[in-house]
């Protein structure tokens, strides 16, 4: 199979509607699959084959979601990377997956030619918006020229479509390889579970012949399906594993999308509201700051049916609140670049569960925890969170070794911590490398960062281990303080030992202005380390 054939899937079976509105204008969805057959034809005109890499490096935007369908219609390999990179997390990237074209966007060239002279096969930088940079090629001038027709590639089930690389939070950047069959499931599973749990319809318009007089008749009908979903607020980065799951999931459900290139709390309330926006996916920190907003009670969001959170856990009194404001439950979920996306996630019509990712969402999976010796553990065991089924990834990009450890005997080794209650929820506890063993114990930093998050004066903070002569490993915080607001280490520590054992105090606390995130929000602790 060819992923890049759903565009003519869907619109075969919804028609033509309204797609993407970004900066202004809508996109229906028969002008995205022309725009990816012309960017797809642009992209061979350039030499790119089967099974090359083509990077996408850039904010959010339409060009995203049809550089997708174009990259796997030519049987080439889509590689979405994070735009803010820096020159040398670039470099690696490019080299690594021996990229030969990447499509950005005017603002990263000085960062991405940087790049470019230690990653020699990188010939071909595509930039939108302008055209008058020397050493690349002008979007504008390479695509609208092209043909509208493009013959669809022939791919097998277990060929490469993405190239997806890992946020680095432990360490170096791994490239997870995921196949047209891989993707496809994760979408597959996704819808429907969608439609399992939210009753919706959908128009759609298809033709019966009449079996005696065999006139043809249209109808329009309204179908069972997930209009639910079908407008959404798009926020997090689409150059990214999420980017890859919506793209799929929309073709899939004639879902429809707000884009914005960046988040703005502000506007994004605007947009829930003048759009009447019924779906929102964001991490933590954007309900935060959403409600942060002074005049946030005034907007009506009334719209809204579900919002989702991930990348990093949701504070209970977060969702809480969110549901007191808007009457709306955020329901907390959990994935992987390895499981192709939301693999975990609280159920849609029910009261969620705080603290949990929630079940495993996807039917044709299964998820449940071992201990160090992969036995399967009963409910209220902590041990590893492992997941077999047609969504896991391929493996990593040329690491055997690694791909070898994470895949053992068709199970994904997630590295996550956690345990699984009797109704089938689960719950994180922490990283299995995060975890600090200080003198033998075993010390979870999101525990000392929970604690540490209770002190008024703390907007946020990470834990690592350091090391120690004595104990092996020590504890330390790294600490962003309110706006305005002072506390000491000597009030911190003395704060901790209240709430904490002895050996879970943090003996050293660092104060600094911003902790390293990826573009989710998740805390890159090996960055941490390098501080």
């Amino acid at each position: 199979m060819n992923l890049g054939s759903l565009g003519q899937d869907n619109i075969q079976k919804f028609g033509k509607y309204d797609s993407i509105y970004y900066e202004g204008r809508w996109y229906n969805n028969i002008e995205m699959d022309i725009e990816s057959n012309r960017l797809g034809n642009a992209l061979k005109s350039l030499g790119i084959q089967k099974g090359d890499r083509v990077v996408i490096q850039m904010p959010n935007s339409p060009v995203v979601l049809w550089s997708f369908p174009a990259i796997y219609k030519i049987g080439a390999v889509a590689v979405p990377m994070n735009p803010l990179l820096r020159p040398d997390q670039s470099a690696y990237i490019f080299k690594n997956c021996g990229a030969k074209a990447v499509i950005t966007s005017p603002e990263y060239i000085p960062w991405i030619q940087a790049a470019q002279k230690d990653a020699p096969d990188l010939k071909h930088v595509i930039v939108t918006e302008k055209n008058d940079i020397p050493g690349t090629i002008g979007y504008d001038k390479l695509v609208p020229n092209k043909s509208e027709e493009l013959p669809i590639e022939q791919t097998d089930n277990d060929d490469l479509a993405a190239l997806i690389y890992t946020a680095g939070t432990t360490g170096p950047n791994k490239g997870v390889m995921h196949t047209h069959f891989s993707l496809f499931m994760t979408a597959l599973g996704y819808t429907e579970f969608v439609s399992r749990y939210l009753s919706s319809t959908l128009e759609t318009n298809f033709q019966f012949a009449n079996a005696r007089t065999l006139q043809m008749t249209e109808v329009r009908q309204r179908v069972t399906g997930s209009d639910r979903y079908t407008l959404g607020l798009f926020v997090l980065p689409l150059s990214h594993s999420y980017g890859l799951a919506v793209s799929l999931m929309g073709t899939m459900i004639a879902g429809r999308g707000i884009i914005m290139k960046w988040f703005n709390p502000e506007q994004a309330l605007k947009l829930i509201q003048e759009f009447r926006v019924t779906n929102f996916a964001g991490v933590p920190a954007m309900y935060i700051m959403m409600m942060s907003q002074p005049d946030f009670d005034k907007y009506d969001l009334s719209s809204l049916r579900e919002c989702s959170s991930g990348a990093a856990p949701l504070p209970p009194e977060v969702g809480k609140l969110w549901k007191e404001k808007t009457g709306t439950n955020i329901l907390e979920g959990w994935g992987m670049t390895e499981t192709g996306a939301t693999t975990c996630g609280n159920v849609p019509g029910i009261p969620p569960k705080y603290g949990s990712i929630g079940k495993c969402m996807i039917k044709v999976d299964t998820m449940t925890i071992f201990d160090d010796e992969d036995h399967e553990l009963p409910p209220g065991k902590i041990g590893e969170i492992v997941i077999k089924g047609p969504t896991i990834m391929k493996g990593y990009w040329n690491l055997p070794g690694e791909t070898e450890a994470a895949l053992r005997n068709g199970w994904l080794h997630t590295g996550d911590v956690g345990y699984m209650d009797d109704d089938g929820y689960f719950y994180i506890t922490d990283r299995k490398k995060d975890i600090i063993i200080r003198g033998g114990e075993n010390v979870s930093p999101r525990e000392v960062e929970e604690v540490l998050l209770q002190i008024p004066q703390i907007l946020d903070v990470g834990v690592i281990g350091i090391p120690d002569k004595v104990y092996g490993e020590e504890i330390k915080a790294f600490c962003v303080l309110q706006k305005g607001q002072t506390v000491d280490t000597e009030e911190i520590i003395a704060f901790c030992r209240q709430k904490l054992p002895t050996f879970k105090v943090p003996k050293a606390v660092q104060f600094v202005d911003v902790l390293p995130k990826n573009l989710l929000g998740k805390l890159l602790r090996a960055e941490l380390r390098k501080m």
